[in-house]
C-alpha cells in the first residue's frame, strides 16, 4: 500500500520528530510512504482568523499536491479537520465549485493517523514498546470534528509495557486554539492551568495527544511549572520499539 504524508507546517517547522516517527511507524507496518514536495500549509490559521480568500490558493495547492493518492495520512487532527471540513467551503466562497468538489474528494482520502491505522490498516497492535506512565489528551478537533473516539486509546492499550492512566476531565480543551491563545491569553492561560493540573494529578510522566500544536501549548505550561510530565506525540509512542529503549 502507498500513502502520502501530509506533514503539516507545524511538524515541519517545530516538531520534525513527529513526522519522522510517523514515517517510521507506517513503513514498519508495510506502507510505502511518499512526501509530496508541492504540499503547503493547509490554511487553517488563515481561515480561523477570518482570511478565507487568502487560504483559497492553499486549498488549490493541496488538491493539486495530493492528486493521484488514494490515502493521505497526517499526524494532526486539526489539519485533517481543516482539509475535511473547511476546504470545500473556502473554494465555494470564491465561486470555485470544481475546486470545492475536488476538495471534498481530497477530504475523503485524508486520514488522521489513528484513523488510518484503525480504519484502513485495521491494526491496533503496531508493535510498539514504551515502558512509561502515559496519559492521553483528546484534542478538540480530533474529538469534536473528526470524532476519532477511542481509536488513539485502543492503539495505546496495545503498546507493550505502557502504564496508561486516565486523564481527569480529559475532554476539556487545553486552551490553545491557535490564535485564541494570543487574542484571549488570560482565558487560554486559565484553561491551560486546569489541563496541566489534571495531567499532574494523573501521575503520568508523559502526556500524549494527536496534535503537536496542543502539545506545544501543554508542554510550555508543564515546563514553566517544572512538572515531571513531558509532552510526546502519539506517533512517537507508537513508533517506539524495544530496540529504541536499549
Amino acid at each position: 500500500m502507498k500513502a502520502a504524508l501530509f506533514i503539516t507546517c507545524l511538524a515541519d517547522g517545530m516538531a520534525p520528530d513527529v513526522a519522522k516517527a510517523t514515517v517510521r511507524l507506517l513503513r514498519r507496518l508495510g506502507v510505502e510512504v511518499e512526501v509530496p514536495m508541492a504540499q503547503s500549509c493547509c490554511g487553517q490559521a488563515h481561515i480561523n482568523t477570518g482570511y478565507p480568500r487568502e487560504a483559497y490558493p492553499l486549498v488549490r495547492k493541496q488538491v493539486s499536491a495530493f492528486e493521484g493518492y488514494d490515502y493521505i495520512v497526517s499526524p494532526s487532527g486539526s489539519c485533517t479537520a481543516s482539509i475535511r471540513h473547511q476546504h470545500p467551503g473556502v473554494a465555494r466562497g470564491q465561486g470555485d465549485e470544481p475546486l470545492a468538489l475536488a476538495a471534498e474528494n481530497l477530504g475523503k482520502r485524508t486520514y488522521e493517523l489513528s484513523e488510518f491505522l484503525i480504519d484502513v490498516l485495521e491494526v491496533e497492535d503496531v508493535g510498539a514498546y514504551f515502558p512509561h506512565r502515559v496519559t492521553y489528551h483528546p484534542t478538540c478537533h480530533s474529538l469534536r470534528l473528526l470524532r476519532v473516539g477511542d481509536r488513539p486509546l485502543r492503539l495505546l492499550r496495545k503498546v507493550q509495557e505502557i502504564d496508561l492512566v486516565e486523564l481527569p476531565d480529559a475532554e476539556t480543551c487545553c486552551g490553545f486554539g491557535g490564535t485564541f491563545s494570543v487574542k484571549n491569553s488570560a482565558v487560554s492561560s486559565a484553561m491551560l492551568a486546569d489541563k496541566t493540573a489534571a495531567i499532574k494529578a494523573s501521575g503520568a510522566s508523559v502526556c500524549t495527544a494527536g496534535d503537536a500544536s496542543c502539545l506545544l501549548h501543554i508542554g510550555g505550561g508543564l515546563s514553566r511549572q517544572n512538572a515531571k510530565a513531558k509532552p510526546l506525540h502519539l506517533a512517537e509512542i507508537l513508533a517506539a520499539t524495544k530496540e529504541d529503549a536499549q
